[in-house]
C-alpha cells in the first residue's frame, strides 16, 4: 500500500483495490447459522447478514456497519469484513447491514458520505425494517477507521433530520478518523511512522478523498492550512483544542504545532477540510447534543487515537453518554485481523470488547 502510494502508480488505489478484491472478494454464501444476501438500498449496494428466527422471537436488533479503508480500499464482501459481520450477526443475534459505498477514485467526497447516508436512511424506513423483522428501537450505526468517520457523519446528519421516524439507538466507532484540522496531535506525533497507518499515508488518504493535489501534503503535515491567519479555520479552533480535550496521559510532553502564517488557498482549494460531513469532530455543540449513546474504541499505537478521544470528550461535554474503550497495546486496523494468517490477539481482544458493549447496550 505504502509503496504504491509512494510510486503514484496509474492510480495507486485502483491498483491496490483491484489486488485486494481479485483475491479476496467473496460471494454471498449463506449457512445454516446466517443467511447472507446482497441487496440495493436506494441505489447503494449492501450485504445483509440475517440469523435464523428463534421460536417466539418477533423482532431482532440490528447494526448498520460501514467498513474502513481510507474511503478507497476494501469492501463489504472481502473476507475480513464478511467474517466480522457474520460473527456480529451470530454473537448478537442481530441483522447486520454492511454498506458497500463507492470508493476513491471512482468518486470522492461527498459521495461516500451520501452513499452511506442513503443506504442507512433507506434501512430506517419502517416498511424496510419490517421486511427484515428489525426492532426500530434497537438499531446501531457503526464503522471502523474511515467507516467510523462515515458512521459519525451519518449519525450527525440523521439526528437533525426531522422527517425520520426512526433513528439509531447507538453509535459505535472503531478507531475513527474524525478530523483533518491538526496533523500534529500527540498521537500523530507519537505514531507518525507506525506501521499500518503512518501519518503521511493518512494525509494522502485525505487528499485522495478530497480529490486534492499531493503537492499540498507537506503544508498539511505542518498545519499550514489551519494557521492563525487562515480566517476560515478560526471559528473551528476551539472545537479541536487537544490541550484541553486530552488527558495528560495522552498529551505526554508533546507541544501544539500552530503556524502563525499559513496558506489560506489550501482551504479554498479543498473546502472539505472544514466540512463537518467529512470532519465530524468539528461539529457544533448543538449537533453533538443530539447524538445517541456512543462507544469509541481507540488504540495507543495509532495516529488516530486522539481523534477518537477528543470526540468522546466533546460528546461527553455535550451531555451524551460515552464509553471510551482504549487499548494500550493495540494498533490501527487490528480488529479485522482475526483470521489466519493475520489472526492477532489484538484483533480478538478488541472485537470481543466491541461486541460485548453492543450486546449489553443494544
Amino acid at each position: 500500500c505504502h509503496l504504491i502510494h509512494y510510486l503514484r502508480l496509474s492510480h495507486h488505489l485502483l491498483v491496490l483495490n483491484y489486488l485486494i478484491c481479485t483475491f479476496d472478494k467473496l460471494k454471498s454464501i449463506s449457512s445454516e447459522d446466517i443467511n447472507i444476501t446482497d441487496a440495493v438500498f436506494d441505489g447503494v449496494e449492501v450485504r445483509v447478514f440475517e440469523p435464523p428466527a428463534k421460536r417466539d422471537e418477533k423482532l431482532k436488533r440490528s447494526v448498520v456497519y460501514i467498513h474502513g479503508g481510507g474511503w478507497a480500499l476494501a469492501s463489504a464482501r472481502t473476507s475480513l469484513y464478511n467474517n466480522l459481520c457474520r460473527i456480529m450477526a451470530e454473537s448478537l443475534n442481530a441483522v447486520i447491514v454492511s454498506v458497500e459505498y463507492r470508493l476513491v477514485p471512482e468518486v470522492c467526497f461527498p459521495e461516500q458520505f451520501h452513499d452511506a447516508l442513503r443506504a442507512t436512511r433507506h434501512f430506517l424506513q419502517p416498511d424496510v425494517l419490517a421486511e427484515y423483522s428489525v426492532d426500530p428501537s434497537r438499531i446501531a450505526i457503526s464503522g471502523d477507521s474511515a467507516g467510523g468517520n462515515l458512521a459519525a457523519a451519518v449519525c450527525q446528519q440523521l439526528s437533525k433530520d426531522e422527517q425520520l421516524t426512526v433513528r439509531p439507538k447507538l453509535q459505535a466507532l472503531i478507531y475513527p478518523v474524525l478530523q483533518a484540522f491538526d496533523f500534529n496531535t500527540p498521537s500523530y506525533q507519537q505514531n507518525m511512522n507506525m506501521p499500518v497507518l503512518p501519518r503521511y499515508v493518512m494525509i494522502n488518504y485525505w487528499i485522495d478523498y478530497f480529490n486534492g493535489n499531493y503537492d499540498l501534503a507537506h503544508s498539511l503535515l505542518i498545519n499550514n492550512h489551519t494557521a492563525l491567519d487562515v480566517g476560515q479555520a478560526l471559528s473551528f479552533r476551539g472545537r479541536l483544542n487537544w490541550t484541553s480535550l486530552l488527558p495528560s496521559s495522552f498529551k505526554k510532553n508533546y507541544k501544539p504545532v500552530i503556524q502563525t502564517t499559513g496558506k489560506a488557498e489550501i482551504i479554498q482549494e479543498i473546502p472539505g477540510l472544514l466540512d463537518v460531513r467529512a470532519v465530524p469532530l468539528l461539529a457544533e455543540n448543538e449537533t453533538l447534543q443530539l447524538q445517541p449513546k456512543t462507544y469509541i474504541l481507540t488504540c495507543e499505537n495509532d495516529v488516530l487515537r486522539d481523534d477518537g478521544v477528543m470526540y468522546a470528550k466533546r460528546l461527553e461535554n455535550a451531555g451524551v453518554e460515552v464509553t471510551l474503550d482504549h487499548f494500550d497495546d493495540c494498533f490501527h486496523g487490528c480488529m479485522i485481523f482475526t483470521m489466519w494468517p493475520t489472526d492477532f490477539s489484538a484483533g480478538i481482544q478488541t472485537r470481543n470488547s466491541y461486541i460485548k458493549w453492543l450486546d449489553e447496550n443494544l
